[in-house]
């Protein structure tokens, strides 16, 4: 992949982070980035934003594939967004590895990595917030209490800044897909926000970067809790249940087979989130359990 220079020398942009053979652009000011998708966007290119919080895998390489198959140049954010996490939280034991997270962006042959420190997204004196509506308010939102202001809020300045023509989010964190698709709509922000299907290990469970964090007694555990929703979202689609009844017979599997807490197990409209009470209806199974110290978070459709 042939790397553009930078527009403007007085314009901090580094490239390959000072690894030998790496090709991608990587901006650290909103400046740099700006000018690099305003040349772009003169060219009449497509712009597409994978935004993430680095530590990447497989299920952020399928969002940046997903995003160069559908537009021109694609540009990844790498940004641990302090805003999402609450104070008991786990911020500062996130796993951060930039330098084989630029690596992967240049095999994925990416255009450009906006890398920011939290002191230039949120300079002294930064005060506005965008607040998630109803969209965010049960299950993630209930126990998390801030966690979807904050994700409304860095994608909002993400969006603004990169002007992408669609942005890529992973059906994973599938409330957080509604809530900036929503966001987006509501704020008429011209974004088109891309699906793309959830990445998951052979054995099921889903790709995360809080999986690292799991011990190998933890791990082999881990898919119980794909194996408990599917079981779930089968017995509902074909009627042999409904959903009250699947819903306490998985928080209790998840209980038996050794997890901790179950934050939510619950059967919601797909659109709406709001929670479905027969069969037949459709739906989505979402849950969030804990092993040890490692939150896992997972849904499957009723189809």
């Amino acid at each position: 992949m042939s790397v553009e220079p930078p527009l403007d020398p007085e314009i901090p942009m580094s490239i390959g982070s000072g690894i030998p053979g790496l090709g991608i652009e990587v901006a650290r000011v909103p400046e740099a980035v700006r000018r690099r998708v305003e040349a772009w966007r003169r060219e009449g290119a497509t712009v597409a934003l994978v935004p993430t919080m680095g530590a990447l895998h497989d299920g952020h390489r399928a969002l940046v594939r997903a995003a160069r198959a559908g537009a021109d140049r694609v540009v990844v954010s790498i940004f641990v967004n302090p805003r999402q996490f609450g104070p008991s939280e786990d911020l500062a034991t996130y796993p951060r590895t930039e330098n084989d997270d630029l690596a992967a962006l240049t095999e994925e042959a990416a255009d450009l990595a906006w890398v920011p420190s939290p002191e230039v997204v949120y300079p002294p004196g930064f005060q506005t917030t965008v607040r998630a509506g109803a969209l965010g308010q049960p299950m993630e939102g209930a126990h998390r209490p801030g966690f979807f202001d904050g994700v409304t809020t860095v994608v909002a300045k993400l969006f603004a800044l990169v002007r992408p023509h669609r942005a890529y989010f992973g059906e994973k964190d599938y409330q957080q897909l509604l809530v900036v698709t929503r966001m987006a709509e509501d704020l008429d922000l011209g974004v088109e926000v891309v699906p793309v299907a959830t990445v998951r290990e052979p054995d099921g469970l889903a790709l995360s970067s809080r999986n690292v964090r799991l011990s190998p007694s933890e791990r082999a555990l881990a898919p119980v809790l794909h194996r408990t929703l599917t079981r779930m979202a089968a017995r509902l689609a074909d009627g042999a249940s409904d959903p009250a009844t699947e819903a306490a017979w998985g928080r209790g599997r998840l209980r038996e087979a050794g997890f901790g807490e179950v934050d939510y197990l619950d059967v919601r409209d797909p659109v709406t989130l709001e929670p479905v009470g027969r069969a037949g209806s459709p739906a989505r199974v979402l849950a969030a359990a804990w092993l040890g110290d490692v939150r896992l978070i997972d849904n499957v459709p009723v189809v």
